[in-house]
């Protein structure tokens, strides 16, 4: 009796918006030609977001930051709003910012400059649709300190909020959260709270749910906006207070 062929993964379907057309056109080439990844639409503006969307479902939205019209920052809060929205990782010029900050803020999955290698884009991309930020320990660290010493905002009261969202988490989703803060992996939580990846995998699926969270990187600002993590003596980060 032979054995049954699992069925093929579908593609990962993107759209990319840039108001660029030679970017746009460069990404297209770049991207619509890779293993895995069906780019399923263009768009030059914000505006076109919501329409471009609904028309052709995609995963993924590649999303430009400076456009006119509508930016990237007010088409990924418009995007992120709505129900069954697709991941969006944001493409920029710049780095870590109060823009980047932002984004992630509404919703986005990441962000990767415009001058990244092409293979990486792609990776991004693809590790965005499987679930998974965009974003470098290191990257999520100097967000975290952008977003603690944002002025528009009271530190304080931003602490006490995020603290009372953390006390509706259970101790060990607790953990998981603080872990997800250090910008660590499924594989590297698995391994220090001796639990199955899967096992992390619920428990981020969880606080997602119960915090009514977009994604990984936002569980992270949350917890550094708790003051829940310190750093210890060589400068890496610690444990929860």
């Amino acid at each position: 009796m032979s054995t049954p062929t699992p069925p093929e993964t579908p593609p990962v379907r993107l759209v990319v918006v840039d108001d660029d057309p030679l970017v746009r056109a460069g990404l297209a080439l770049m991207l619509g030609g890779a293993d895995g990844i069906l780019l399923v639409g263009e768009g030059a503006d914000g505006t076109e977001v919501g329409a471009l969307v609904d028309r052709v479902h995609p995963d993924v939205v590649l999303m430009d930051i400076r456009m006119p019209g509508m930016d990237g920052l007010a088409a990924t809060e418009a995007l992120r709003s709505r129900p069954g929205a697709p991941e969006v990782v944001v493409l920029t010029t710049f780095h870590a910012d109060e823009q980047v900050l932002r984004a992630i803020r509404a919703g986005a999955a990441g962000f990767v400059l415009k001058d990244t290698p092409p293979a990486q884009i792609v990776e991004a991309v693809r590790r965005v649709a499987a679930g998974e930020p965009v974003l470098s320990p290191a990257v999520t660290r100097r967000l975290m300190a952008r977003a603690a010493g944002d002025p528009a905002d009271d530190g304080r009261a931003r602490r006490d909020r995020a603290r009372h969202r953390f006390a509706e988490l259970g101790e060990r989703e607790q953990d998981v959260a603080a872990a997800v803060g250090r910008g660590s992996s499924n594989a590297e939580i698995a391994a220090a709270l001796h639990l199955s990846v899967a096992t992390v995998k619920t428990h981020v699926s969880r606080i997602l749910a119960r915090l009514n969270l977009n994604n990984r990187v936002q569980i992270a600002l949350l917890v550094h906006d708790a003051e829940l993590l310190h750093e210890d003596e060589d400068g890496g980060p610690g444990t929860v207070r």
